[in-house]
């Protein structure tokens, strides 16, 4: 046997397709020749690869059954029925799975793009907030005042926190409206610096978002917990940002809020 033709029978015999005569004398070649043991031994590692990450789909009855006529029909006496059907089988199933691959990413995609949509929204509402008049439609630094301001205004009580012992006052709330919602915008403040802290329930709208960028001069964090999606804008320098996320989570985690 060539190695030509051991690799042409070789997608055969793992399928368990090859004659028996075939088969034995294959095995034969593969006790004798390493490099062709390893080719097979490569061939199984991916197939086995394949069958594990690639889903499988059963084709109706009905289309099996016309697909058998189809190759009957076309093949007649000379091929074993159990050969052509399942040869038949085999780019159908590369087929539909390719589908579902090109499926898969069409869908990614999808989701990336919402998520680049909903960034541009809350940075424009962070950008709309800056204007004189919009910053605050409550303003206070008491929390206790801020947090009963949203009730009967949002269809959910978002958590209010104070950290002005750790330079970053609570300077009010408002109501704003990111990607066709209602949400709650709690304003916060640091040096001459604002910082805008957007949230929602969480499972409302598309959550496959950068978890930081900077867009404009100005930087964006995003994160989701178990109950809310936040959004945190600022021209604050990212670390100091980034510091003030901490302490937002950190809050949620010490009074048992939702996170």
């Amino acid at each position: 046997m060539t190695h030509p033709g051991f690799e042409a029978q070789l997608d055969a015999y793992v399928d368990g397709e090859l004659a028996t005569v075939d088969a034995r004398d294959l095995e034969a070649h593969l006790a004798q020749c390493p490099e062709c043991a390893r080719f097979r031994q490569e061939r199984l590692e991916l197939r086995a690869a394949i069958k594990a990450r690639v889903p499988a789909f059963e084709a109706p009855a009905a289309l099996r059954e016309r697909v058998r006529v189809a190759v009957g029909a076309a093949a007649g006496a000379r091929a074993p029925r159990r050969f052509a059907v399942r040869g038949v089988w085999r780019p159908l199933a590369l087929a539909a799975s390719l589908a579902v691959v090109a499926a898969g990413s069409w869908r990614l995609a999808l989701q990336r793009a919402a998520g680049e949509t909903l960034a541009d929204d809350v940075l424009a509402s962070h950008i709309r907030s800056l204007l004189p008049g919009h910053l605050t439609d409550v303003l206070s630094a008491d929390q206790h005042t801020v947090k009963p301001w949203f009730n009967g205004r949002l269809d959910f009580s978002p958590p209010v926190y104070d950290f002005a012992a750790r330079g970053y006052p609570l300077l009010g709330g408002r109501l704003d409206y990111v990607d066709g919602r209602s949400v709650a915008a709690l304003v916060y403040g640091r040096r001459h610096h604002l910082i805008n802290v957007f949230l929602w329930p969480a499972g409302r709208g598309p959550t496959a978002a950068p978890a930081s960028e900077t867009r404009q001069g100005y930087h964006l964090l995003h994160w989701a917990t178990a109950d809310y999606t936040y959004w945190v804008v600022s021209d604050l320098g990212l670390p100091e940002l980034g510091d003030f996320a901490g302490l937002l989570r950190q809050a949620d985690s010490a009074t048992g809020a939702p996170k």
